[in-house]
């Protein structure tokens, strides 16, 4: 077997100069940002010993990306990708370079720390639709499912390199050997080196060139419309919803489930982590090898059920060994749900619409987790935990039901290319 039938669609994406260009600059400040978040946490802690800080940070990091992503995805499609991408790459180099600065400086405070955590969301919110949407700019539709694949492929395994590299500068930092303002420097300087990267890449098919304007308020509101009369793009929409509301929650809720089940709090809640993160990069590699749009609609609802049925045995399990093969399927399941999602959105959206649609499409991946956690966190504090996971579990299958009927009926208009002139843009 050579090298080209091992890579599968990994390959033509690849070979792609420009996306693989983006592609290694991305993955290199995707694990700035990890490095970042881990460092962000570390002082939280250094700087309070309280855990309620810990969630008001992880609050404020994650709150802006539900308030923010529909306008992200409307004022990308106006003024173009690019020009967004490039604006908020200079905030998260005016982020960490203020940390930095802080830190060398000795004058950081816990709402100095608040305060740049909240920038540092927001910039997050706006530069998240137009860096998922700009992929399809970059390469052609036969090579989209691969390239998106591979992008979260990417993003799962800076999720793991980042934290480590963090870890160990951290572990310098407190041997004395490095100061904490070079663990955010070294962040900052792969932020840099993406923003340098972003005046490579060409600016046709990645969104519009016109200006900021009040008008940006009826784009949000025609990216909103334009979602709800697609029925693929709603469907898709729905599934994500579900998934969010009764089957991610349990990551949120992964370490009262580590102390209250497997009575391991850090040792448990690390290997849930760790073994659902794994499950995950593999599910994204292998997608992106498969490297076809074709079918995907069918993968994204089996998957959906296989998900809710594997999280539901997980339930039974009270052993930390016996569940480890679950959980990694439950890693692997849930991007398989999510990355077939975004990719059949992609490539279903029209150009003008595409960052909306990607858009809605982050504010349902990321936000109705927040809020599926905060239901099931209420519910089981008088139902317990293992009744209430395996209750969303129970509910996600019932829901499949109805998918796997829906689903039929969409596949045509998610998988096949409508608009020939598109793909020669996007070739171009």
């Amino acid at each position: 077997m050579n090298i080209s039938s091992l890579l599968g669609g990994i390959g033509p994406a690849l070979a792609n100069p420009v996306y693989r260009m983006w592609w290694m600059s991305n993955g290199i400040s995707t694990i700035g940002r990890w490095i970042y978040r881990t460092a962000v946490l570390w002082l939280t802690w250094r700087l309070t010993e309280d855990t309620t800080w810990l969630g008001i940070m992880a609050f404020a990091d994650v709150f802006p990306m539900v308030v923010l992503s529909v306008f992200s995805g409307a004022i990308s499609d106006r003024i173009g990708y690019i020009r967004v991408i490039k604006a908020m790459q200079l905030c998260y180099i005016g982020v960490g370079a203020a940390f930095a600065a802080l830190l060398y400086f000795d004058a950081m405070t816990i709402y100095l720390c608040l305060g740049l955590t909240v920038c540092h969301g927001i910039t997050e919110a706006m530069s998240t639709p137009p860096r998922l949407a700009l992929v399809n700019a970059l390469v052609g539709r036969d090579e989209l499912s691969a390239a998106v694949a591979l992008n979260s492929a990417t993003f799962n395994g800076c999720r793991l390199i980042g934290p480590g590299i963090g870890g160990a500068l951290l572990v310098l930092v407190k041997e004395g050997v490095i100061g904490a303002d070079l663990v955010f420097g070294i962040a900052t300087l792969a932020f840099i080196q993406l923003y340098v990267v972003v005046f490579f890449l060409p600016a046709k098919g990645a969104g519009g060139e016109g200006k900021v304007s009040l008008e940006l308020l009826r784009d949000m509101a025609d990216g909103a419309a334009y979602v709800w009369r697609n029925p693929g793009i709603r469907f898709l929409m729905f599934v994500l919803g579900m998934t969010g509301l009764f089957i991610r929650p349990f990551m949120e809720l992964a370490s009262g489930y580590a102390d209250l089940i497997f009575g391991l709090p850090e040792e448990a809640l690390g290997t849930i982590l760790s073994t659902i993160g794994g499950g995950a990069m593999l599910s994204c590699l292998w997608l992106a090898r498969r490297g076809r749009t074709e079918g995907l609609t069918r993968l994204c609802t089996h998957s959906f059920a296989l998900l809710a049925l594997v999280l539901l045995i997980f339930t039974q399990i009270d052993n930390l060994f016996l569940a480890i093969v679950p959980l990694f399927l439950i890693g692997f399941l849930m991007l398989v749900t999510g990355t077939a999602a975004q990719s059949l959105i992609q490539n279903a959206a029209g150009a003008d619409m595409r960052a909306r649609a990607v858009s809605f499409f982050i504010l349902l991946n990321w936000g109705m987790p927040a809020f599926g956690a905060l239901l099931a966190g209420w519910v089981a504090s008088f139902a317990g935990i293992q009744p209430t996971i395996a209750g969303g579990a129970i509910i996600a299958l019932v829901f499949w039901l109805w998918a796997h009927r829906q689903g039929r009926l969409y596949v045509e208009q998610l998988e096949t290319e409508k608009n020939p002139d598109e793909k020669e843009a996007a070739r171009c």
